[in-house]
């Protein structure tokens, strides 16, 4: 008797499984070593991206995008929010009430992106553009700004309302060229690799491309 899902999934599958893995990976970080959990989602975002190169080149199957949806949950949705909650207990740990609001904000966040992927899923998956922010772009932005030493929790907790609101608006934001891609993963795999001086300041590279697509990108990005 085989497996269920031998030959209903593919190998862009496979990558998108491997991303939700590191997702796991990432949220367990958040309790060791916030910088790893950072680098841990996005690393994820990378195989997020890989999966859409390997769908494109080998073919996708019919449970893709409802894969690709439950993985970015977990690696763009509770892995940052786990970041977040991570940092706001260990420096406001005897303030019980800005502990509370800074774990409902996380939640907040995470229910943001499960609608936002929702959504996504039932009408944007197979357009050359999106509405709201992506999931893994607000991961990306908390994640280098952890790496480039934002850990003030005041700011982390207001970025990620800040992120949850935006998951969830009507702003339209075009997918990226792939050549744009390529040039955001390289600076994202130096930021996750490098240590020290460098490794930071591929993260602020990182954190700039991100940012500069965020408020850009729906006005100036498209054709």
């Amino acid at each position: 008797m085989k497996p269920r899902f031998v030959g209903r999934l593919g190998a862009a599958d496979v990558v998108t499984a491997g991303n939700a893995a590191l997702g796991f990976v990432a949220a367990v970080l958040t309790a060791v070593d916030v910088r790893l959990a950072a680098k841990a989602i996005l690393l994820a975002a990378m195989a997020d991206g890989l999966d859409g190169v390997v769908a494109r080149r080998y073919g996708g199957t019919d449970a893709g995008p409802y894969l690709d949806s439950l993985a970015d949950v977990a690696s763009f949705g509770v892995a940052p929010a786990l970041l977040v909650v991570s940092v706001v207990r260990e420096m406001w740990g005897f303030d019980r009430l800005r502990v509370v609001a800074g774990v409902a904000i996380a939640a907040l966040f995470v229910a943001a992106a499960v609608i936002r992927l929702a959504l996504y899923t039932a009408y944007d998956s197979d357009s050359d553009e999106t509405v709201g922010v992506p999931t893994t772009l607000a991961a990306t932005i908390l994640s280098a700004g952890v790496l480039v030493g934002f850990v003030d929790p005041m700011l982390l907790v207001a970025l990620s309302a800040i992120m949850a609101a935006l998951m969830l608006s009507d702003v339209v934001y075009p997918d990226l060229h792939a050549q744009d891609a390529l040039v955001m993963g390289i600076v994202q795999g130096l930021a996750i690799v490098l240590t020290g001086r460098l490794g930071e300041g591929f993260a602020f590279g990182l954190l700039f491309l991100a940012l500069g697509y965020l408020f850009l990108g729906p006005r100036f990005y498209w054709g």
